[in-house]
């Protein structure tokens, strides 16, 4: 079991359209309502541009927030 070392939620202007996990100095990718996530990344930046790029295409970039 991993433990997170943080922990973003992205909103779009519908609400929550994912989030970003850091573990093991990785940042792991999960798209809202998803059973799994997308995967692991080694910056924020890219995690940040994974995840919207699996958004509905023309989605604004979504506003994260650390919790």
């Amino acid at each position: 079991m991993s433990t997170s070392e943080g922990l973003w939620v992205a909103y779009g202007q519908s609400g929550v359209v994912g989030t970003i996990r850091k573990e093991a100095g990785e940042y792991v990718v999960t798209i809202a309502d998803a059973a799994e996530s997308l995967g692991r990344y080694p910056t924020m930046d890219i995690a940040k541009g994974a995840l919207h790029s699996h958004l509905t295409p023309g989605a604004d970039w979504p506003e994260f927030r650390q919790h």
